[in-house]
């Protein structure tokens, strides 16, 4: 029992899927990583500047003895936007690829293929042809 579960594992692992799907995930764990970084580092100081020198990281409410720091979420939200811009901008852009290609392979038109019986009419002729020229030459 404990074997054909593994195989079985083993086949779903080594599907092309799920290791799209993995790689997809460390990407965008990665690409993740990267627009925090510009969102605490470049845009939220921008957007703080515009507003008035604010720093959004150190907003927050207090309220009795519980500091809710709002600032945070902003950021967090900035970063989601953010985010949700370039993912919309790729699959924008990966569908029109895809489009694209559809396209031509819509357009191509393949050789009609001969049937086998004019095929071989064809040869039969062309051969006729050749006898036929070589009967000339012989006569002259």
């Amino acid at each position: 029992m404990i074997k054909k579960n593994i195989e079985e594992f083993k086949k779903f692992i080594a599907r092309g899927n799920v290791i799209d799907l993995a790689v997809g995930v460390i990407v965008g764990g990665a690409f993740s990583s990267i627009v925090t970084s510009l969102v605490n580092n470049i845009l939220t100081p921008i957007l703080g500047l515009v507003l008035g020198g604010v720093n959004f990281s150190s907003l927050s409410i207090t309220f009795k003895d519980a500091k809710i720091g709002y600032g945070a979420f902003i950021q967090s939200i900035i970063d989601f936007l953010i985010v949700a811009i370039c993912i919309f901008a790729l699959v924008k852009l990966i569908n029109r690829l895809m489009h694209l290609k559809k396209k031509e392979e819509e357009t191509k038109v393949e050789a009609p293929v001969k049937p086998a019986d004019i095929v071989l009419l064809e040869e039969i002729r062309d051969l006729l042809k050749e006898s036929k020229e070589e009967k000339k030459k012989a006569k002259k």
